[in-house]
């Protein structure tokens, strides 16, 4: 009878550890699984001479349905080591709650960031901030001639665009809806570097609000406790106040409890839901 019992327990304690052991955790013992959010690819570009790496992230609406279309919000800063991964995890908190539209992300990834992220500057002082600098247009007609017409051609995207970008990137924002609006519909700056080339996205501010006539413009800038930068977006600000038209809607959202190394997710987290709030159902057309 002992030998029996004994026998027994030894069966059901080896059936405990076959049964009782998680499925998953024996699968990830034995083989690993990659995680996907989107795609990567690379861009061959003749305007920069160079290979550029491209990251898209879509949301859950896209790839349920073979005809949705979604408009699409370029960021630069959006290699995987920099700035891509937390805006398109945010991207997908607030799709999934619905505080905000459904959006195809596309990081752009960098090479020379302060080269293709500045515009020419007379100040010594910053182009000392790196080898080359002031490649801003160039970079502006990669994304015009090159990367936006393989966005359409890869995915079903509607005409509507954004750009989102802190610091080098914010200054890049501004300056393209001053030089060369019709590029994005929406532009979302935080932090931006306002301080290149002496200041002269604010002292341009004035003239391109006063003779602008193109398509309506909403522009969403934000900043944070950085002395500089903070006085730098409310003189820009009240530029817009003085003289901004009805076709450019705009909102400064100071934020002094962030700083220069914190601003990007919170602000990006403010500037989405306000900016790319869905419709509130059963409203008027």
């Amino acid at each position: 009878m002992s030998i029996r019992y004994n026998s027994l327990k030894q069966l059901l304690v080896l059936l405990f550890l076959l049964v009782g052991t998680p499925v998953g955790f024996v699968q990830a013992q034995s083989k690993d699984a990659s995680i996907a959010i989107g795609n990567t690819f690379t861009l061959e570009s003749k305007v920069l001479g160079e290979v550029r790496r491209i990251n898209v992230y879509y949301p859950p609406a896209y790839t349920e349905s073979a005809t949705v279309q979604l408009p699409v919000l370029y960021m630069p800063d959006g290699g995987m080591a920099e700035d891509f991964l937390h805006v398109a995890g945010l991207v997908q908190v607030l799709v999934g709650n619905g505080t905000m539209r459904p959006f195809i992300l596309v990081g752009i990834e960098n090479t020379e960031r302060r080269r293709d992220l500045t515009g020419p500057t007379t100040n010594e002082k910053d182009k000392k901030i790196a080898p080359h600098v002031g490649g801003s247009a160039a970079f502006r007609r990669f994304i015009r001639q090159e990367l936006m017409p393989q966005i359409r051609q890869r995915y079903r995207t509607t005409t509507e665009t954004a750009i989102v970008g802190e610091s080098l990137a914010g200054l890049f924002v501004v300056e393209t809806l001053l030089q060369e609006p019709d590029l994005f519909d929406t532009y979302l700056a935080f932090d931006p570097s306002l301080w290149w080339n002496n200041k002269q996205q604010v002292k341009q501010a004035s003239s391109f609000l006063q003779t602008y006539t193109g398509k309506k413009k909403t522009l969403y800038m934000a900043t944070s406790s950085e002395p500089e930068i903070a006085t730098d977006g409310r003189q820009f600000a009240e530029v817009l106040q003085a003289t901004a038209k009805p076709i450019i809607s705009w909102r400064f959202e100071p934020m002094p409890e962030e700083t220069h190394a914190t601003i990007y997710h919170p602000a990006a987290l403010k500037a989405f839901r306000y900016v790319f709030k869905p419709p509130v159902q059963g409203s008027a057309k």
